[in-house]
């Protein structure tokens, strides 16, 4: 009769994508004499919508000269009656145009910095025209005619 040896073999789980990117991992790596390549992500993990198109560096230093746009009391008005005929509060149309409750009070207010992608969100909410020739008239959806 001939004995059998059973061999068993242990396999090991790859190892998760989050160790091989440990610093450990990495070293260990290099030690074995394995390729590795690093990449470095400009911008990675910031939360990056609103691209600012003007020179921030000379608007930080406001002069009588330079100074930041500010939305016109009449477009804060008309904000504010769209709003209010619909019932909401400022924190109830931040929160339908994913803003901060604080910006929908400084457009009211006339100190907020105008945003056209803001005002037209705004817009679509309360339902007017907040820009051109038709301001504080309502919205036509698309494809309806006048």
């Amino acid at each position: 009769m001939a004995d059998w040896e059973t061999v068993t073999i242990l396999r090991k789980k790859p190892p998760k994508a989050s160790a091989m990117k440990s610093e450990q991992a990495i070293n260990a790596a290099r030690r074995q004499g394995v390729a590795v390549d690093t990449q470095s992500k400009w911008g990675a993990a910031t939360n990056k919508q609103h691209v600012t198109t003007k020179n921030t560096a000379k608007l930080d230093r406001e002069t009588e000269e330079l100074k930041h746009e500010k939305v016109s009391l009449d477009l804060g008005r008309l904000i504010q009656q769209g709003r209010q005929s619909r019932g909401w509060s400022q924190k109830e149309l931040a929160t339908k145009v994913n803003e901060k409750p604080q910006v929908i009070n400084d457009y009211e207010a006339g100190r907020g910095i105008p945003n056209q992608v803001v005002i037209g969100k705004i817009e679509k909410a309360i339902g007017l025209k907040l820009r051109g020739k038709d301001r504080g008239k309502p919205v036509v959806p698309p494809g309806t005619k006048k």
